[in-house]
């Protein structure tokens, strides 16, 4: 059964494409996530210096997004390079 669903490795290129972007989403989530608590922290602790943390954690967010973004489009690529 299976190998008909595979037969040409495109079922499973599918599913890698798949496991790719969920990992790159799942992984970015979890950065961004440490980032805010790192944050916040901080800025509990130096209430001060809060616009300077705010302002460097949204700059280290949109970094870990644009590599998320850059993952997810490689792993659409997968699908159709052969």
């Amino acid at each position: 059964m299976l190998s008909m669903i595979f037969a040409d490795g495109f079922g499973l290129a599918q599913l890698g494409a798949a496991l790719g972007a969920a990992i790159a989403a799942i992984g970015a989530g979890i950065g961004i996530g440490r980032i805010g608590s790192s944050a916040m922290e901080a800025i509990a602790r130096q209430p001060e210096s809060a616009g300077d943390i705010r302002s460097n954690m949204i700059v280290i967010a949109a970094l870990i997004e644009g590599v998320a973004l850059f993952a997810v489009i490689v792993s659409a690529l997968a699908l159709f390079i052969k």
